[in-house]
């Protein structure tokens, strides 16, 4: 492990690492953990892999890795000049993959609608792992068209109605390859909502009307969203593996449900703070994700990330705010009212 931490806040870091986040300084830890990890990952021949949120970061890192191991990767991102240069840099770092971009802008339900209709337009009729990795971070208090918040529904409602409509292909696949993997990419912020638990407001149609817009050194309203969406990451997450448990349908006792986190990495998801830090790389990030889409070992229901803000992935026991039965429950309900999707396995 090689570490460089810049000598005036070496003990503070040292003292208080887990609120460093806060800390206005360069920090850089370089774990150079993912050659090695990369190494046991299978191949993903003969695979279909849909990302949501590719065009840099743990996304891009994600995409890159499954099309060097011969999964084919469709790419669903907002339409812009930075998604296609990602294409470009895709296509020519992995010249054999096969990358599919669709449009899909996840602060609109209509075009996640539209994406999946593509998706099966195209000719797609099992889907092997779709990984919800796209998010957004501390930004204003605004409603989506569809009136929520935006980083709610950007994070989690949008993954919710996608892995609602690609169900039917993401069991087709487990059917046939023996398995297939739904994963949830959350966040070290999961467990620091101002109440420990998930407000029902967050979920609901209160887009514009949740706070303001304060982030100063990840504090504020607009991080309290941010918060609340990675937990909603994790309640999903869990529900979805309790579902798939209960399920009386055979045909889906395979598909695992798979939450992830990157500890704290420098992604795009930090240029709008005032923060300028660096704990890992963002392919140290990635191996949580990647555990989850391909890890022999990766089990439903079970987190795998850093245990703390950086390292290597492994798995991290649920905490009460993120598995409760109620709490379940109430995401289901309002995931569905806010989609307006019923989503029944």
């Amino acid at each position: 492990q090689n570490t460089s931490i810049s000598q005036p806040v070496r003990r503070r870091v040292r003292k208080d690492v887990k609120y460093s986040v806060n800390l206005h300084y360069e920090l850089v830890i370089n774990m150079k953990l993912f050659t090695e990890f990369k190494k046991t990952l299978p191949s993903a021949e003969g695979k279909v892999f849909v990302i949501t949120g590719t065009t840099s970061g743990t996304g891009y890192i994600a995409a890159q890795t499954v099309a060097e191991l011969g999964g084919q990767v469709i790419l669903l991102n907002r339409p812009s000049i930075r998604a296609d240069a990602s294409i470009a840099k895709l296509r020519e770092t992995v010249p054999n993959g096969t990358f599919v971009p669709i449009d899909c802008n996840l602060q609109d339900f209509s075009s996640v609608r539209n994406a999946v209709k593509q998706i099966l337009d195209s000719g797609y009729d099992k889907i092997y792992c779709l990984a919800n990795n796209a998010g957004i971070m501390a930004t204003p208090d605004r409603a989506t068209v569809d009136g929520y918040d935006e980083q709610m529904q950007t994070n989690h409602h949008s993954h919710f109605l996608l892995t609602a409509l690609l169900f039917p292909l993401i069991e087709a696949a487990s059917l046939d390859f023996g398995d297939a993997r739904i994963i949830q990419h959350s966040s070290v912020a999961r467990h620091s909502t101002p109440k420990q638990c998930l407000e029902e407001k967050y979920l609901e149609k209160n887009g514009g009307n949740l706070g303001g817009d304060a982030s100063n050194l990840m504090r504020g309203h607009a991080i309290v969203r941010y918060q609340h969406s990675k937990l909603a990451n994790a309640v999903f997450g869990y529900a979805l593996h309790d579902k798939i448990a209960a399920s009386t349908s055979t045909n889906v006792k395979n598909i695992r449900a798979i939450i992830a986190h990157p500890g704290i990495s420098k992604t795009s998801l930090f240029d709008d703070l005032n923060v300028n830090f660096s704990y890992q790389s963002p392919e140290d990030g990635t191996m949580g994700l990647l555990t989850g889409m391909l890890g022999h070992d990766a089990s439903s229901g079970v987190l795998y990330g850093p245990q703390s803000i950086a390292g290597p992935a492994v798995p991290n026991p649920p905490k009460y705010h993120e598995n409760n039965p109620e709490t379940l429950k109430m995401l289901w309900r309002l995931s569905e009212k806010a989609t307006g999707q019923s989503f029944n396995i």
